[in-house]
């Protein structure tokens, strides 16, 4: 039930399982609440259901159950998690996620070049169960497209234009305010070494604007890359020109999620520790999250470059494919990810890249390994038991 498996009658060979002895258990009695419960044990409800995720499938408390009070968490190992979503997701699905949220980051808000914020939908029930469930409804904005691709235009403009900038500060002001978010993300595309000094002195107004009214300000960055025969690099940019006027600055890798990058891991972990490596020295990294993919992706080869596009999966419906087709799972020990090849009813061949408990363990220990504030979920938008049950299991959450 911990591990979220679907395929209990036909395990695939090499898929992971995670064993976790709890520290506390109770058995749930006649007139038992979630509150009575936590009140009992010193926890809190929201730690109960973090424990317990199958309870928010529930209506109520069944006497005779078994629940999972504490695991064996340090509490002086905290996180701060924050996880993508799009306003569409499920109900059901965001109500399991919350308990184990500090930050919900709504997808919801297009900049144009005119400085102008555009909803895409409404997002107020959201923002509601977020506060609800004691975490920070957090806005995102981006001059992302609907076809998921960055408007440069739009960029240029508002980097270079003073008074663009003031307007689309003002007016993500007044959405915050009208709708209750706790703060904003800003999304930061196309970092160079030319514009870099340029993005600073537009942070350093936005984050004066937002923290005198009491909002606290994050940024995303994709790290820009460079590919060739040695392998995959980051430029070594200096950040520390846009850490100094943000509360945080998240590492994340849209660009390596595009269904048209080449098969590979997304967002390997040996080259996430080249990054953490350099950024640790520049940027005081209790001000750093680090982004996780939780998706995988399934190609089609030959790989063509510009061509071949990726399906989306979920790391549930690749350990599926695997096991349907009696295909052993392969690891990649430098990037931490699993992967395989199958050919499908076609005779098409496709590799999928995915991630499993030790992609999921590997990535979360490099928030204590470089003492980083915390870690990035994109997205939300399924339920991965296997990946949660890490995260929680080793670290304590903090709520809002």
């Amino acid at each position: 039930m911990e591990n979220g498996i679907t395929n209990p009658e036909n395990l695939a060979i090499g898929q992971t399982i995670v064993i976790v002895q709890p520290e506390t258990t109770y058995r749930v009695r006649p007139g038992d609440s979630l509150e009575s419960i936590a009140e009992q044990h010193n926890v809190s409800p929201m730690e109960i259901l973090r424990n317990n995720p199958f309870l928010s499938d529930q209506e109520k408390l069944y006497a005779g159950e078994t629940i999972v009070i504490q695991y064996q968490t340090s509490r002086s190992r905290s996180i701060i998690t924050s996880g993508y979503t799009f306003c569409y997701i499920d109900r059901s699905v965001l109500i399991k996620t919350l308990p184990f949220l500090s930050y919900l980051t709504i997808f919801n808000y297009k900049a144009t070049a005119g400085g102008e914020i555009i909803p895409a939908t409404d997002d107020t029930e959201l923002i509601q169960l977020a506060v609800s469930y004691g975490v920070s409804p957090i806005m995102f904005v981006s001059t992302i497209t609907e076809d998921g691709m960055v408007n440069r235009e739009a960029n240029y403009y508002i980097l270079n234009n003073p008074s663009i900038q003031d307007m689309l500060i003002q007016n993500s002001l007044q959405v915050i305010k009208e709708k209750g978010y706790h703060g904003i993300n800003i999304y930061i595309d196309d970092i160079n070494y030319d514009n870099i000094d340029s993005l600073s002195q537009y942070l350093k107004k936005a984050y004066q604007v937002f923290h005198s009214e009491g909002y606290r300000m994050l940024i995303t960055i994709t790290p820009v890359t460079n590919v060739d025969n040695t392998g995959m690099s980051f430029d070594q940019l200096d950040y520390s020109k846009l850490s100094e006027y943000v509360d945080g600055i998240i590492f994340a890798s849209y660009e390596w999620a595009r269904t048209f990058g080449y098969p590979s891991s997304i967002f390997p972990v040996n080259l996430l520790i080249d990054l953490l490596n350099y950024v640790v020295t520049i940027i005081p990294p209790e001000k750093i999250f680090l982004g996780i993919t939780t998706a995988g992706y399934d190609w089609t080869l030959p790989y063509i470059p510009g061509a071949t596009g990726a399906t989306v999966v979920t790391n549930n419906d690749a350990v599926q494919i695997a096991a349907e087709n009696n295909i052993a799972i392969q690891f990649n020990e430098p990037a931490q990810s699993p992967f395989f090849y199958y050919m499908d009813s076609d005779e098409i061949l496709h590799v999928i890249w995915f991630k499993d408990a030790r992609s999921f363990d590997a990535r979360a220990m490099l928030v204590s390994q470089f003492n980083l504030q915390g870690l990035s979920l994109w997205t939300i938008m399924k339920f991965d038991a296997q990946m949660w049950l890490i995260i929680n299991t080793q670290y304590y959450i903090q709520k809002s």
